[in-house]
């Protein structure tokens, strides 16, 4: 009996900016019996990824894992740290930054929202300029989208937590990294980060489902007099259970399997090359798009991101009309523009367990939809990528002779 639907047959090419493919090393490692999580072969794991998960976030302070998503991580953020009434300011760097902000009104906070264009990050001078209007100390915590997964830009953290520091604010730093952790360059503890949120489903290489909080003894303070309510968010209820390998719930036991493996996979990498590899696929992601003579959305080279790239599309075209044309003739799904750019940009991930032909042959599916989506555009940029990313190997060629 024949089916409507022919095989598509080669693997698809998830190129959007996460969830992330998952490595079969991660799999292997999921396809477990699911086992007691008050047993003391659980105990085991649950210390493997709690300690580990310090070293990803460069911090020796506690690291908490949620069984939820980055949304989730968002919230028990705010709640622990802050009360109802609370001034925060934010920074509108793109779609994610909007969201976070809503949840905070939604929370009982006050937001003060930056105005932005979506094409930079955090303007560290714009927050420490309002920080020294705050003579009160009325604003209690600052919090920043480290990369912006709807735009492809980051901001610089250091030069958020230096600008807290030259307007000498008390207010917290919470930092969103759920698309840079363990792509781009991130340090908690020496940046002076107080809440670092993260998710399981980029860079980790891990399916959705899993976020963190990575915490300082400034952030564990505050939560001490925070009267925001909460119980499954609640640090004081984690803590005391995480120190001896367990959770106050029912964890996500075989994700946390994955989680230990893909901690392994980053350390066996190491992770600044990790970083460096991320470097060197957006760099290539970026020449294909100039020389397709397209506009990378992120208008300053300072912001650009290593996680992803969101490019602009020609007027009078629609970046989902290009999208679904990629997807139905070369298997290759692509970030979607979201909220104020919807239908205008298109994003391409560069995130995760990806190496450099994997990049070449998503740049190449990429040129070719744009032909087919008759997109005005100039032939190369695939090549263009080829030749940065073969110049890369010869220099390191050259470095280890």
């Amino acid at each position: 009996m024949s089916s409507n639907a022919a095989r598509v047959a080669g693997r698809h090419f998830l190129q959007i900016p996460g969830p992330t493919p998952v490595p079969d090393r991660i799999l292997r490692a999921m396809d477990m019996p699911t086992i007691d999580h008050r047993g003391p072969e659980f105990q085991k794991l649950g210390k493997r990824v709690l300690e580990g998960m310090k070293t990803v976030f460069k911090t020796a302070n506690p690291v908490i894992i949620y069984p939820a998503s980055g949304t989730g991580a968002w919230e028990a953020a705010l709640a622990n740290v802050l009360s109802p009434g609370d001034k925060v300011l934010m920074f509108e760097t793109g779609h994610f930054a909007t969201l976070w902000k809503n949840m905070a009104i939604k929370l009982g906070l006050h937001p003060e929202f930056i105005a932005s264009d979506w094409r930079i990050g955090a303007d560290a001078d714009a927050i420490e300029a309002r920080l020294r209007e705050d003579k009160a100390h009325e604003i209690k915590a600052v919090c920043v989208v480290h990369n912006e997964t709807s735009t492809g830009c980051i901001s610089l953290i250091p030069e958020v937590r230096k600008a807290i520091d030259n307007a000498g604010h008390p207010a917290l730093l919470l930092v969103d990294t759920i698309s840079s952790l363990a792509s781009i360059d991130f340090r908690h503890d020496e940046w002076g980060v107080d809440v670092t949120v993260s998710g399981s489903q980029k860079g980790l290489m891990l399916p959705p489902g899993l976020s963190f909080n990575a915490i300082s003894d400034k952030a564990l303070a505050a939560a001490r007099k925070s009267s925001m309510p909460k119980l499954f968010w609640s640090w004081e209820e984690q803590l005391p259970h995480n120190a001896k390998g367990y959770f106050p719930y029912t964890p996500g036991t075989n994700l946390l399997y994955g989680l230990a493996e893909a901690i392994d996979m980053l350390h066996e990498e190491g992770l600044d090359n990790v970083f460096a590899r991320h470097d060197r696929h957006a760099e290539a992601t970026r020449r294909a798009v100039r020389a397709w003579g397209l506009e990378v959305l992120c208008r300053d080279p300072k912001y650009y991101s290593s996680s992803l790239t969101a490019v602009l599309m020609p007027e009078g075209h629609d970046a989902d009309a290009f999208r679904e044309k990629t997807l139905n003739h070369f298997d290759m799904s692509l970030g979607t523009g979201l909220t104020k750019l919807s239908g205008r940009v298109f994003r391409i991930g560069h995130l995760g367990d990806t190496n450099d032909l994997t990049m070449l042959g998503a740049l190449s599916g990429v040129e070719m939809g744009l032909s087919v989506a008759g997109v005005p555009h100039k032939k190369g940029g695939a090549q263009a990528a080829m030749d940065y990313l073969a110049d890369c190997a010869r220099d390191t060629l050259s470095a280890a002779a």
